[in-house]
């Protein structure tokens, strides 16, 4: 496990190599996803059937698909939910949980730079805020994250033009508590995707007591 020093440096793109301080600490970190749901008329969805979390890559993750360099991402789209949004990028806290976009940035989805960049072979690792108190009816980024299904289409653009489309395969809950670390940082054969943001029962005091985690699978590219 790297030291504290280590565990604070910004990583490069590319890697998808598995940071432990970081994974360690995103439980916490993607804990602070949390702003105004209490005044909120209706609580963000959650899953509408909650999967297992992923033994393996799908059979179909295993395709003949070619990878891509890196190349961090700028925007993402979920045609279904309504969801298109600019990714910022983040690197790690001071204190090794990994950074969250800014609460006046709850707009915009954020990537983890420690995580591979979308389309490159391990998973890279996008988060963002559910709700916000400071947009229109508290609906952030990823309000909607806990609608998405097996087989929905997610396309994410690159800095250098392409954008990689991947394919859900699972969406889960798990308490915060429980955060699956191995399951979403751990190094695969493939290139996959992590969507993350919050979910399950709010309370004033704890936040939300869960995150809500879509497991998705590299497919295609367009705009080489």
């Amino acid at each position: 496990m790297p030291n504290k020093a280590e565990g604070s440096r910004s990583p490069r793109a590319g890697g998808g190599r598995l940071l432990w301080p970081a994974a360690t600490g995103l439980a916490s970190g993607v804990a602070m996803v949390v702003y105004g749901i209490a005044a909120m008329p209706t609580p963000p969805p959650d899953p509408e059937a909650v999967a297992s979390l992923p033994s393996r890559t799908p059979a179909a993750a295993a395709a003949d698909v070619s990878t891509l360099d890196a190349s961090p991402p700028v925007r993402i789209v979920i045609e279904r939910l309504g969801i298109d949004a600019s990714i910022l990028r983040l690197g790690l806290n001071k204190d090794g949980t990994v950074g969250v976009p800014r609460p006046e940035q709850a707009r915009q989805a954020g990537w983890y730079d420690g995580s591979a960049a979308p389309g490159q072979q391990g998973p890279a690792v996008v988060l963002g805020h559910v709700d916000s108190d400071r947009l229109p009816g508290g609906k952030a980024v990823f309000y909607r994250l806990g609608q998405a299904r097996p087989g929905d289409k997610v396309d994410i653009t690159r800095t250098d033009g392409v954008t990689a489309r991947f394919t859900v395969d699972s969406v889960t809950q798990v308490p915060k508590s429980q955060f699956p670390t191995r399951a979403v940082y751990g190094p695969t054969r493939t290139a996959q995707l992590r969507l993350i943001t919050c979910g399950g029962t709010y309370t004033e005091g704890g936040g939300y007591d869960s995150n809500i985690i879509v497991f998705a699978h590299y497919t295609s590219a367009h705009g080489e």
